[in-house]
C-alpha cells in the first residue's frame, strides 16, 4: 500500500502489537488522545504524522485521514465494565467520526478493532465451561447476530453495524476484527475462556496486515491464535483475507508454560520488533502504558 494507514488509539495494547510487528510496512499515521512516548513509535514516523486528538474532534478526524488508504480504528473505551455515558461518547459516537471520515475521504480499507464482548451472551450457563475445551464442537463464525455481554459489547455491535452502513453507502471494504484476549508471551494463565480465544502478538499483527492487504466488501472475523481450544472459528478470517495463525494455546501447559522450546515462542521471525529503537536508544516513557482509560484485564 502506497499510502498512509491511520491507526487510532495506537498506545493501546493491540496498537503496539500491531507496530511492533508492522512497524517497517507501512507509511504510519498514529493517533492518541495523548502524546505518545518515543518508546511507543517506530522508527520513521515524524512528528507531523502523531495526532493528539479525540476521536469525537471531527475536524482533528478529518485531518488525520486525509489521504490515507486506510484506517486501523482501535481507540475508544476498552473497559468491559465501561459506563453508558462512556462507551456511547467514546466508542459509538467516536466510531461514526471516524468512519464517516474515512469514507468521506474516500479510503479504500477499514478495520474496526470489535470484541468477543459483542458476542458474548452466547456463553450460557448451560454451554460453559464445556464451551471452552477442545473437545466442545460449538463455533460462533461471524455470521450469527450479535449477543453482546455488557455495555461494552453493545458498543462494538454498533461499530460493526456502522461499518455495514458505510460499506453499503461508500463502497468503502470494512472488516470488523471480534478480538480474543491479546498477550504477548504465553496464553492467559489457569484461565479456559482465555485460553481459548488467546490472539499472539504476532498473530495479531499478521492478521492486521492481512486486513490491509487483502481484498473483501464487508467481513465479520475472529481474531484468535489457531487454539486447539476455541469456539470461534476462524475460517472465514482464513478465506476472505488470508489469515495464516501461527501460535495455539495448546502448545503451552494451563500455567501458561511453553511445553517446547522449539516452536512456541511468540515472538517468532515473522515479525520482528526491530522496526522500534533499542530500549538504550529510547528516552524513559513519558506517560502510562494505557493512556486513555484505565486498565481492563479482559479489554478486547
Amino acid at each position: 500500500m502506497d499510502e498512509p494507514v491511520l491507526l487510532t488509539g495506537a498506545g493501546g495494547r493491540v496498537g503496539q502489537a500491531i507496530l511492533r510487528g508492522l512497524g517497517d510496512e507501512y507509511d504510519w499515521r498514529l493517533l492518541d488522545r495523548e502524546p505518545l512516548p518515543a518508546a511507543k513509535v517506530p522508527d520513521g514516523v515524524t512528528d507531523a504524522d502523531r495526532y493528539v486528538a479525540d476521536i469525537t474532534d471531527e475536524r482533528a478526524v478529518r485531518e488525520a485521514v486525509a489521504d490515507v488508504g486506510a484506517v486501523i480504528h482501535l481507540a475508544g473505551d476498552p473497559r468491559k465494565t465501561a459506563p453508558w455515558d462512556s462507551v456511547l461518547r467514546n466508542n459509538i459516537d467516536g466510531t461514526q467520526v471516524v468512519m464517516r471520515a474515512a469514507a468521506e475521504a474516500g479510503v479504500e480499507r477499514f478495520a474496526f478493532a470489535s470484541s468477543n464482548h459483542a458476542v458474548g451472551g452466547y456463553e450460557t450457563d448451560e454451554r460453559t465451561p464445556d464451551l471452552y475445551r477442545p473437545e466442545d464442537d460449538y463455533r460462533l463464525d461471524g455470521s450469527e447476530l450479535p449477543r453482546p455481554g455488557n455495555l461494552y459489547g453493545v458498543s462494538k455491535a454498533a461499530g460493526e453495524s456502522l461499518g455495514r452502513f458505510y460499506h453499503d453507502e461508500f463502497d468503502m471494504s470494512v472488516v470488523c476484527v471480534r478480538i480474543g484476549n491479546l498477550t504477548k508471551d504465553h496464553p492467559p494463565r489457569e484461565y479456559e475462556r482465555g485460553q481459548a480465544m488467546w490472539l499472539s502478538h504476532r498473530d495479531c499483527a499478521h492478521l492486521f496486515d492481512r486486513c490491509l492487504r487483502a481484498e473483501y466488501g464487508y467481513e465479520i472475523v475472529y481474531g484468535i491464535s489457531n487454539n486447539d481450544r476455541r469456539y470461534y472459528s476462524i475460517e472465514r478470517a482464513r478465506e476472505a483475507l488470508g489469515y495464516d495463525p501461527a501460535d495455539n494455546s495448546a502448545d503451552y501447559t494451563f500455567e501458561g508454560k511453553p511445553k517446547s522450546d522449539s516452536d512456541t515462542e511468540t515472538n517468532g521471525d515473522r515479525y520482528d520488533d526491530d522496526s522500534f529503537a533499542s530500549d538504550a536508544d529510547r528516552p524513559a516513557p513519558e506517560s502510562p502504558a494505557e493512556p486513555n482509560f484505565p486498565a481492563d484485564p479482559d479489554d478486547a
